[in-house]
C-alpha cells in the first residue's frame, strides 16, 4: 500500500467515449441507471403494490429485504473479485438482478414479491463491487475521477424523472410494468459488457490473505434488518432486539471492515471510515427532508420532495467539477465535502425551527449534494491508489457496507428521535436534535480526515 499520489495526466476530454472506453462507459452507465430507477421507481408504487397484494402489515420489508441481500452481496462479490478478478461479478450480478425484476413483476402475492426484492439486491450488491474493479483496470489514475462524475450524473435522470415516471406507469399499466419495463434495458447492458470482459478474461489478481467472512456479513445483515424494523416498529420489545442487533453489526463489521478503521489515520480503515460518515450524515438528512418540509412548513408531496431532486442535480455538478480536475488533491476534496455536508446538515436543521423559510431546505440541498459530489469519487479515487490490488474486491465491499450500515444506523436514530421527542405530525424539535448530531458527525469526519491527510505527508 503506497500513500503517494501517481503523477496526474490530464484526461482527454472524450475520454469516456474514446473507442477503448466507449463499450465500457455505456455499459456500467446504463447498468447504474436502470438500478437507479428501479430504486426510486419502486418507492414510488410500493403503497400501490402492496395493497394490490394485501401485504400492508408487510410494508417495510421489501425495502429490507434488498439491503439485507445487498449487505451479503458485497461481501460475495468482494471475495470473488478478489480471487478471480471482476469478470464473474460482472455477468453474474446483472442475470440475477434480471431474475429479481422478474419474480417481483409476477410476483403473485407478498412472500414471491420480496423473493424478488432479495434478488435485486444481490445483483446490485453484486454490481456496485465489479463495476468499481472494471473501472481500476479499464481507466488509468487521471481518468477514474471522470468516470466517477459520469457515474453520479447517471443518478440525475432517475431522481429527476423516476418517481413521475414510476407513478405514471403505476396509474397506467400496473405496477408490475416498474419491473418488466427495465427488463429489455437490463439485457442490453449486459450485452455491453460482454465484450468488455472478454478483455480482461484473463487477469487474475495476486494471492491475498485478506478476505472478508462470510457468515459475518450474514450476521451484518441480520443486525441491519433487525435495526431497521425496531426503528419503524418503536415498542419495548422492539428495544431488546434493536439492542441485538447493534451488537450484532458491530461485532460482525470486525471481520468485514478493514482493522483500524475506527482509529486508522493514512490508511485504508480511515478512508472507509470517512466514506462511512459521509453516507451516514447526508441519509440522515435526506431521509427526514421531506417529512420536515411536510410537517414544519405544510409543503404537499411534491414540493416537499423537490429538495431531493436538487441536491441529486448539485451531487452530479460537484462530481462533474472534481472530474474536470483530476490534478486536484483528493484528500483535501474529502476535507472539503465534509465541511460541506456539515453546513448543509446545519441548514438542514434550521428548517426544523419555528419562523426559518422553507427555502433554505433548498439552500441545505445545494451545499450537501456539492459536497457528496466532490467527496464521494474522491474517497473512491484514493481507495483505488492505497489498496493492494489484491485486496480491491474487499476495500470495495468495505466501502459499501460501511454505507449502508451507517445510514441505517443514522436513519434509526432519526426514528427513534421521532418516537420520543415529537412524532411525524410535530417533527420539529426531533429534526432539531438529529440536525445537530449529524453537524457533529461531519466535523468529527473533517477533523479525522484532516489528520490523516497531515499522516500521509501529502
Amino acid at each position: 500500500m503506497t500513500t503517494t499520489a501517481p503523477e496526474p495526466r490530464s484526461p482527454r476530454r472524450s475520454v469516456l467515449w474514446s473507442p477503448e472506453h466507449r463499450t465500457t462507459t455505456l455499459g456500467v452507465l446504463l447498468l447504474v441507471t436502470l438500478m437507479a430507477f428501479e430504486n426510486l421507481g419502486v418507492a414510488t408504487a410500493m403503497p400501490t403494490m402492496v395493497a394490490d397484494l394485501d401485504g400492508g402489515a408487510l410494508y417495510s420489508w421489501p425495502f429490507t429485504a434488498f439491503l439485507v441481500a445487498s449487505v451479503v452481496a458485497t461481501v460475495l462479490s468482494g471475495r470473488v473479485c478478489d480471487r478471480r478478478g471482476p469478470v464473474p461479478s460482472l455477468l453474474g450480478g446483472p442475470v440475477v438482478f434480471l431474475v429479481g425484476l422478474l419474480a417481483a413483476g409476477f410476483a403473485p402475492n407478498m412472500a414471491v414479491l420480496l423473493a424478488g426484492r432479495f434478488l435485486q439486491g444481490l445483483g446490485t450488491g453484486t454490481v456496485l463491487v465489479a463495476t468499481s474493479l472494471l473501472v481500476a483496470l479499464v481507466f488509468t489514475d487521471a481518468e477514474r475521477p471522470v468516470i466517477y462524475a459520469a457515474n453520479a450524473a447517471a443518478w440525475v435522470l432517475p431522481a429527476v424523472v423516476g418517481p413521475s415516471v414510476a407513478g405514471l406507469v403505476t396509474d397506467t399499466v400496473g405496477w408490475r410494468w416498474v419491473f418488466h419495463g427495465l427488463v429489455p434495458l437490463v439485457l442490453v447492458g449486459l450485452a455491453l459488457l460482454v465484450p468488455v470482459t472478454r478483455r480482461i478474461a484473463t487477469y487474475r489478481p495476486p494471492p491475498s490473505g485478506r478476505v472478508a467472512s462470510v457468515p459475518a456479513a450474514v450476521t451484518a445483515a441480520a443486525g441491519v434488518a433487525a435495526l431497521t424494523w425496531a426503528a419503524q416498529h418503536p415498542s419495548a420489545l422492539s428495544l431488546g432486539y434493536g439492542a441485538a442487533g447493534l451488537a450484532a453489526v458491530g461485532f460482525a463489521l470486525r471481520r468485514l471492515l478493514p482493522a483500524g478503521t475506527l482509529t486508522d489515520r493514512r490508511g485504508l480503515g480511515g478512508l472507509v471510515r470517512s466514506r462511512a460518515l459521509l453516507a451516514g450524515t447526508f441519509a440522515g438528512m435526506e431521509a427526514f427532508l421531506p417529512l420536515t418540509m411536510s410537517g414544519v412548513h405544510g409543503y404537499g408531496p411534491a414540493l416537499a420532495g423537490l429538495p431531493l431532486t436538487v441536491s441529486a442535480l448539485s451531487w452530479s455538478v460537484g462530481s462533474a467539477v472534481q472530474g474536470r480536475f483530476p490534478g486536484w488533491d483528493r484528500d483535501r476534496l474529502v476535507r472539503a465535502g465534509f465541511v460541506l455536508v456539515g453546513a448543509g446538515v446545519a441548514l438542514f436543521g434550521c428548517v426544523a425551527v419555528p419562523g426559518c423559510p422553507g427555502w433554505v431546505a433548498f439552500a441545505a440541498a445545494v451545499v450537501a449534494g456539492a459536497g457528496m459530489g466532490m467527496a464521494f469519487p474522491s474517497v473512491q479515487v484514493l481507495m483505488l491508489r492505497r489498496a493492494a490490488e489484491s485486496e480491491r474486491g474487499f476495500a470495495s465491499s468495505a466501502m459499501q457496507l460501511g454505507d449502508w450500515v451507517t445510514s441505517a444506523l443514522v436513519i434509526g436514530f432519526g426514528g427513534v428521535l421521532l418516537g420520543v421527542l415529537g412524532s411525524a405530525a410535530a417533527p420539529g424539535w426531533p429534526i432539531v436534535v438529529l440536525a445537530a448530531s449529524l453537524t457533529l458527525l461531519a466535523a468529527v469526519g473533517g477533523a479525522l480526515a484532516g489528520a490523516r491527510r497531515q499522516g500521509s505527508g501529502q
